[in-house]
């Protein structure tokens, strides 16, 4: 293995090797990869992990070890959570049989989650079994960084494990602002989605000061949801971005000033922007006369294609390049602004909790249309990627607010438990 031999039929086969003497083993690291990943761990001050498949595989690593230590410390198979939580969070509680509480939050989409911080501590305070940990995503997809330092300092008074989904922050490692700088114990990034790694690149993070029982499983806990053939196109990418951080911090505190400069024209001219994140670029397009979906289409015909976009939003993820940038925005400057579009999107009220996450997706299920959903139990995640962050729960009541939400959002059908 692998297959091809080394034969150049795509042009880059000769750098697709895999376990051969020399070349090391991911989860067995002893040598070349063990030596790489010490020295990404330099590079983010943290004991640092290299994943092939991005941060669905260190969410469900993360997920595991915090219920590895919750057991060794007496805490409850729980996590709290925020609601915006990628569906991997909810594959990886269902896995690893752990279940979930929801954190209050207001926020106007279901895709953002500004934690409500007094409840998240009166819940710790009155709890009689903690919870093994804390679990938020920051930043989330619309590009708002929540508080993570107050929400840091809230876990160690309780004593409770702080888990960051950072998917798309790997590059505020290199502006201070990561996770880890904060007080996170564990944090999963997506190199491949903001920084030069090819797609599956990843990273599983241990703060220094988190609990040595979780340092010391990361790599069977890795490789327990793992495929036990990694690529090592991926690793290679990962090994080589370890040489260029120098050159990469520097290009990224270039483009700054451009970025924030270029959101400031764009605000001046109508536009109402959303988040805070420094690398992302949100539109609430329907203050500018445009549904988010159809804003992102005329942009397609200027062959500019945005990250995501939904019926509120268009978002934007942007790169280290000034001209790509000055492109958009001259392209955003000519689109002509309509009146606003009143719509606003439904407000979930709160669902009943019926089955936990394993038990919702391990029941016999059926796909049923939208109209036929109500108060049926969802057993899975019915939303692709992007956003892949799931309206209501696995294991909650299909309510009519929910319908509504998924008319809304264009979801068709969902697969619920059977009946009986």
């Amino acid at each position: 293995m692998p297959g091809h031999k080394g034969k150049n039929l795509l042009g880059f086969e000769k750098y697709d090797i895999t376990e051969i003497n020399g070349a090391d083993s991911l989860f067995q690291a002893k040598s070349i990869i063990k030596e790489s990943e010490n020295n990404a761990s330099k590079i983010f001050n943290a004991h640092t992990f290299y994943s092939c498949e991005g941060s669905s595989l260190s969410i469900k690593a993360m997920v595991y070890l915090a219920l590895l230590w919750g057991r060794e410390n007496n805490r409850a198979p729980l996590i709290l959570a925020g609601r915006n939580a990628h569906k991997s969070f909810l594959n990886a509680c269902a896995l690893n049989d752990t279940d979930v509480l929801w954190l209050k939050s207001k926020e106007e989409s279901y895709l953002s989650c500004n934690i409500d911080i007094d409840f998240l501590e009166d819940y710790l305070k009155s709890a009689k079994v903690l919870p093994c940990a804390v679990y938020i995503t920051s930043p989330d997809y619309l590009g708002n960084i929540t508080d993570l330092c107050t929400i840091a300092q809230i876990c160690k008074k309780y004593k409770v494990l702080f888990l960051v989904d950072n998917a798309h922050g790997a590059y505020l490692n290199f502006l201070n602002m990561h996770p880890l700088n904060f007080g996170a114990d564990l944090v999963c990034d997506s190199a491949h989605k903001t920084l030069p790694v090819l797609t599956g690149g990843g990273y599983l993070h241990i703060s220094k000061k988190a609990p040595k029982t979780i340092k010391n499983n990361v790599k069977d806990a890795l490789s327990l949801f793992a495929s036990t053939s990694p690529s090592y196109l991926i690793l290679q990418s990962l090994d080589k971005f370890n040489g260029q951080t120098e050159k990469f911090k520097k290009e990224l505190n270039s483009i700054l000033p451009h970025i924030e400069n270029a959101k400031n024209v764009l605000t001046k001219s109508g536009y109402t922007l959303y988040g805070n994140e420094p690398l992302k670029l949100t539109i609430k397009t329907k203050l500018y006369g445009y549904l988010g979906t159809e804003f992102s289409s005329i942009l397609e015909k200027q062959n500019i294609f945005c990250e995501f976009s939904d019926p509120d939003f268009c978002v934007f993820m942007l790169t280290l390049n000034k001209r790509e940038l000055q492109k958009l925005v001259k392209t955003l400057l000519k689109i002509k602004q309509k009146s606003p579009i009143e719509k606003t999107p439904p407000v979930l009220a709160e669902t009943e909790k019926v089955l936990s996450p394993r038990e919702a997706l391990f029941s016999p299920c059926e796909t049923v249309k939208i109209k036929n959903a109500l108060n049926r139990i969802l057993a899975m995640p019915s939303v692709s990627c992007p956003p892949a962050v799931p309206i209501i729960s696995l294991g909650e009541k299909i309510n009519e607010s929910a319908i509504e939400a998924f008319k809304y959002y264009g979801i068709k059908e969902v697969k619920v438990t059977k009946e009986g």
